[in-house]
C-alpha cells in the first residue's frame, strides 16, 4: 500500500514559472491530510524551497524533506537530520581543478550556505536559487579540516554545459556522483549519494520501505528513486531513459500531471 510521495520540484511538480498549481496543491493537501507522507525531493537546500512546503502544509513533527539530491534528509519543524552524506574539502579538490584549468564557473554547498567560487567566472547559478546565503570566496581561502560539504555545481548556459559533460575526467567519474540536474546544472555529488538513498533511510525512519513508496520525476537526479519505488511515475515532459524506467507515465509540469496521476490513484479517498 502506498503511504509515501515523493516529488521532484524543477519540471515535476513546479510548472515552467517555477509554481505549484493550485489543483497540484489541493490534492496534495488532502492526501498529506489523509495521512500519506508527502516528501519534496530536490537539490536546493530546504531553506531554499520553504515557501513551497508552507504552500503544500507540511509542516507537522512527521514532515520530513530529502535535500541536496538525498545527501541530507532533513524534519520539516526541528530541521534536525536523520541522515546527511557529503564531502571533505580535499574532495573537492579535483573538481576545483578541472573546474580552473577550463575557466568553468564553480558554486560549492555545505549544508548552511553557497560559495560563490571567485578563482572563475561567475555562475548562473546565484538566480536560480532564494532564501539562501551565497558567500564569495577564493577555492583557498574555504574551510578545510571536518567541515562538511554538501555538493558542487557548475551552472551555465545548456549548451556549453554540454560540452563540460564532454569533457569530465574518468578519475572524477568514479569518486563522485555526477548528475545533470537541470538543462542548465550539472551537480557532483558524494558516490552513493542519490534520492533513492535519502529515501530508504526515510523510509526506515517511519518503518517502512520502497514496497510502499510512490515516486514523480523526470530528470536524470530522478532515476535511482524512480527505478526503486514501487510506483515510479515520470511525466510527460521527462527524459528519454527516465520514461523508460518508468512504471507509468503521466501529463506534462505544465498539464497538472502530478494531480491528474494521483486524482485517479486515490480516487476512492480524494
Amino acid at each position: 500500500m502506498i503511504n509515501t510521495i515523493a516529488l521532484d520540484m524543477d519540471n515535476t511538480l513546479l510548472d515552467s514559472k517555477k509554481k505549484i498549481s493550485p489543483r497540484n496543491t489541493k490534492v496534495l493537501r488532502a492526501l498529506h491530510d489523509h495521512g500519506i507522507h508527502v516528501v519534496l525531493c530536490t537539490g536546493r537546500p530546504i531553506n531554499a524551497i520553504w515557501p513551497y512546503i508552507k504552500q503544500l502544509g507540511l509542516t507537522q513533527p512527521d514532515d520530513y524533506t530529502i535535500t541536496f539530491n538525498g545527501g541530507l534528509v532533513v524534519n520539516n519543524v526541528s530541521r534536525k537530520s536523520i541522515f546527511h552524506n557529503g564531502f571533505s574539502y580535499d574532495d573537492l579538490k579535483e573538481v576545483f581543478q578541472f573546474a580552473h584549468e577550463h575557466n568553468y564557473p564553480l558554486d560549492v554547498l555545505d549544508f548552511d550556505q553557497v560559495y560563490e567560487i571567485m578563482d572563475m567566472p561567475r555562475s548562473i547559478y546565484k538566480g536560480t536559487l532564494k532564501n539562501i546565503k551565497f558567500v564569495d570566496s577564493k577555492f583557498n581561502e574555504m574551510p578545510a579540516g571536518d567541515h562538511p560539504y554538501a555538493k558542487v555545481v557548475m551552472a551555465i548556459e545548456p549548451d556549453r554545459l554540454s560540452q563540460i559533460i564532454k569533457h569530465i575526467p574518468d578519475t572524477i567519474k568514479e569518486h563522485k556522483h555526477v548528475v545533470q540536474s537541470q538543462p542548465h546544472i550539472l551537480e557532483y555529488l558524494p558516490q552513493g549519494v542519490d534520492k533513492s538513498v535519502g529515501l530508504q533511510h526515510l523510509l526506515a525512519h517511519f518503518n517502512s520501505d520502497f514496497s510502499n513508496l510512490m515516486t514523480f520525476g523526470d530528470a536524470d537526479n530522478d532515476l535511482g528513486m524512480t527505478k526503486v519505488a514501487a510506483d515510479g511515475v515520470v511525466m510527460a515532459n521527462g527524459l528519454p531513459e527516465v520514461k523508460e524506467v518508468a512504471d507509468h507515465l503521466t501529463a506534462s509540469n505544465d498539464d497538472d500531471g502530478v494531480a491528474v496521476y494521483l486524482e485517479k490513484f486515490f480516487a476512492t479517498i480524494l
